[in-house]
């Protein structure tokens, strides 16, 4: 390297006058240095007009993960190509050049090294989502795809990672989230690649295999559909995007038709627990009644409506030719999707080859559900929501499985299904403790689950205690704000009038979890109060006996009262 390349690495433009001495002290320590650690046959030497040393793989990581890279390339197989990005990978560690204050460096050096390191963890991806390995690639995504959000590569690795593992709705929110940014920051929509899975997603496509040709230019995306061989399940309702406002320069474009119908429907991942209620469901869609079947699932937020829903649509498929059809009720920002919105992704009357199930996912009111309901006999719907809909139950009939906690013995069963057995086993009773901590809520014990699945070291003990310092704000996951108890318990929450979040905040305050009837006072507001918030999910049972308010909900409504109260007390003092 020249001195000039040298003095500018050091300085920039701004040298002092003593620079080249300077210069000449930073080689010599340099030297020291290598010869204290041992590095003796890569001696720097000065040459005419700069200095040379000769790298090699043993003594410098750029080297040996160039080398890698170029081994990788001529492996003959998939495993073997990993395997060697893989290594090469281990040998970035942190930020480059962090310690080295040099603008001309970070400037001109850092972003075409941090391009040969993308190139190569893309390749990597592409493989691992080749070999049907996306929830282990989940992890790694999720982290690159935030760090380096100008990359539509990652993104859409991402999002189809999350397809194929049957995240179907989070899917969807990852795309908009980044057309949003892409429209908000540089005025750009998604490229051709992304918009094209997006669409699959909608239409509900097995993306299929990918033959990965491991000579591919690692600039070049990849040719057609990637990823693993065949879809492994879908377990998540199909999002109906919100409305563009008003406001909006361009009118937003028309809803894309969904899929005619999942074929198949897959089961839902590590589903347990639930076994009379799921009878009791199958047994009532596949009696084969002339009239449409109406089954209601109502129960608490985060208890598990929608997964017992999507499990039974995939026990009782085959007795319905006509395909399964299912439709999320609820946006992302708590809205209802109107009647007419959800029309528009089925099939017109008349059209299905046979009955049809359709699967209503967080319904808010009656009138939602009645103008979708298939006329084909034979057929029928299961409807998901925080209310019980007497109204729905009072015109058409049906039956209602009012979903409480499980089990201690179903969330040890869920816990070893998303963990392994072994590992539960090995700490029975901090296993049987962290369902408790759970308060034995599915939502909960899924995102404890995750939490261990992604901390192989960490002891379940550990993340008992953890979690136990901080309810249920620690029942969250960083990477996906949807994930959180809290932010499902005040999705519920908002969705009632201020005078009930107000009488759910007062519950806090009551000591015990079972409530008389007069919890709130001996006003008829007081019953009503009750009662709203019985049939909003967030208290069980009701008259003649007493309602009762689960552990988590009893924690948050104290939370949430004792926020307000210091929010009150810090405007006062203002």
């Amino acid at each position: 390297m020249s001195t000039g390349y040298l003095l500018r690495a050091l300085w920039d433009e701004d040298q002092p006058a003593t620079a080249r001495a300077a210069l000449q002290s930073c080689v010599l320590r340099l030297r020291r240095i290598f010869a204290k650690y041992g590095v003796t046959g890569n001696v720097i030497e000065a040459v005419p007009g700069g200095y040379r040393m000769n790298a090699d793989g043993d003594t410098l990581d750029l080297v040996r993960f160039r080398a890698l890279v170029r081994a990788a390339d001529d492996a003959g197989d998939a495993e073997g190509e990993l395997y060697r990005l893989k290594e090469a990978l281990t040998l970035w560690q942190g930020p480059l050049l962090a310690n080295v204050p040099s603008p001309m460096l970070h400037r001109d050096e850092v972003p075409g090294l941090t391009e040969e390191r993308l190139r190569t963890l893309e390749r990597a991806c592409d493989i691992e989502l080749a070999l049907g390995r996306c929830r282990q690639v989940l992890v790694d995504l999720w982290e690159t795809a935030r760090r380096h959000p100008g990359r539509e590569r990652f993104s859409e690795q991402l999002i189809e990672a999350l397809y194929r593992t049957g995240r179907q709705s989070e899917a969807l929110s990852e795309y908009r989230s980044v057309k949003g940014r892409l429209k908000e920051e540089l005025g750009i929509d998604p490229g051709p690649s992304l918009q094209r899975l997006e669409l699959s997603i909608l239409r509900g496509d097995d993306l299929g295999p990918l033959a990965l040709d491991p000579g591919l230019d690692r600039t070049a995306p990849l040719p057609g559909g990637r990823g693993a061989p065949a879809l492994a399940a879908r377990t998540e309702p199909l999002a109906i995007a919100a409305p563009a406002p008003a406001t909006a320069p361009a009118a937003a474009p028309p809803p894309v038709p969904l899929a005619p119908a999942l074929r198949p429907v897959p089961p839902v991942p590590s589903f347990t627990g639930r076994t009379a209620e799921r009878a009791a469901i199958n047994a009532r869609l596949t009696a084969g009644s002339p009239d449409t079947t109406v089954v209601v699932l109502s129960g608490a937020p985060g208890i598990g409506k929608t997964a017992l829903a999507q499990q039974a649509a995939h026990d009782t498929q085959d007795s319905f030719p006509g395909g399964v059809f299912i439709l999320a009720m609820t946006r992302e920002d708590g809205s209802p999707v109107t009647p007419a919105e959800a029309l528009a992704h089925l099939p017109p009357p008349g059209a299905a080859d046979g009955a049809t199930l359709l699967v209503l996912d967080d319904v808010t009111s009656p009138d939602q559900v009645r103008p979708l309901l298939p006329a084909a006999a034979g057929s029928a719907a299961i409807v998901t929501s925080r209310r019980g809909l007497a109204g729905l139950m009072a015109t058409h009939g049906g039956s209602v499985h009012r979903l409480s906690t499980l089990e201690p013995a179903e969330s040890r069963h869920l816990l070893a299904a998303v963990l392994g057995a072994d590992r539960v086993a090995a700490e029975p009773e901090a296993a049987a403790e962290l369902g408790r901590v759970c308060g034995h809520f599915p939502l909960s014990l899924r995102i404890a689950a995750a939490r261990l699945l992604t901390r192989p070291g960490l002891r379940i003990a550990d993340c008992v205690a953890w979690l136990a310092e901080d309810l249920p704000a620690r029942l969250s996951l960083a990477d996906d704000p949807r994930l959180s108890v809290p932010q499902v318990f005040g999705g519920a929450l908002r969705r009632l009038e201020p005078r009930w979040q107000e009488a759910f905040h007062r519950l806090g305050d009551h000591e015990g979890l079972l409530l008389p009837s007069h919890a709130l006072g001996n006003s008829p507001e007081a019953e009503e109060a009750l009662e709203r918030l019985a049939e909003a999910g967030l208290l069980e049972e009701g008259p003649p006996g007493p309602y009762r308010i689960h552990r988590l909900l009893k924690i948050y409504a104290r939370q949430q009262a004792r926020e307000r109260h210091n929010s009150q007390a810090a405007t006062a003092r203002h």
